[in-house]
């Protein structure tokens, strides 16, 4: 038998994997805001893992988009997002299971860092007194963050020239396996249609 294979989209995969481990956790953890500070090893993994692949794909979109320009830290990652991507701050994500939305960079519109970015830093650093922030909501606004910048990774990844950008339905036309808890914005898919 042959195998025939394709460029495989490491970082999406990554996101898919993270999300149905979240998934799994809202059989225990009910989604809702009474339960956004509740905080547990599993909630510290799914913060880790999601925050450390944000770096990883900032670093990822940053070339992309200015390349050989500094991107060491997340204001480094700030100043180059920003200027290629003005909109990230208020892209909104949705848990629609749940009736949540969110929106995982707002700090960025002002002069802060996300809270999520921050604690993910406090409990990576100083567990032991900040053990308390690995909570449901920094983890799924982690997760949501790293769900709009893999959309923006892969809307330029896939652009048929350098420079190009995909609009978000026709990336996330491409991005299989679906999302299947976290969403963006509804203009951002094609509709199925259902007869």
């Amino acid at each position: 038998m042959t195998i025939v294979a394709t460029s495989a989209k490491l970082h999406w995969n990554y996101f898919v994997a993270l999300e149905r481990d979240m998934e799994q956790l809202s059989r225990y953890v009910e989604f809702c805001e009474e339960n956004f500070s509740v905080y547990s090893v599993e909630l510290a993994h799914l913060l880790f893992a999601a925050a450390s692949e944000v770096d990883v794909v900032c670093k990822l979109i940053c070339e992309q988009v200015s390349p050989g320009a500094r991107r060491e830290n997340i204001n480094d990652y700030k100043a180059v997002l920003l200027q290629a991507l003005p909109e990230l701050p208020y892209t909104e994500v949705s848990v629609p299971r749940y009736g949540l939305s969110y929106r995982p960079w707002l700090n960025w519109a002002g002069d802060r860092n996300p809270d999520w970015w921050r604690s993910y830093n406090n409990v990576k650093h100083e567990r032991d007194a900040h053990f308390n922030q690995a909570t449901l909501k920094n983890a799924l606004n982690a997760l949501g963050a790293l769900l709009v910048l893999t959309v923006h990774y892969y809307s330029r990844k896939f652009a048929p020239e350098p420079g190009q950008v995909l609009r978000p339905k026709d990336t996330t036309r491409e991005l299989m396996p679906e999302s299947t808890l976290l969403r963006l914005h509804e203009d951002s898919y094609f509709s199925h249609l259902i007869v």
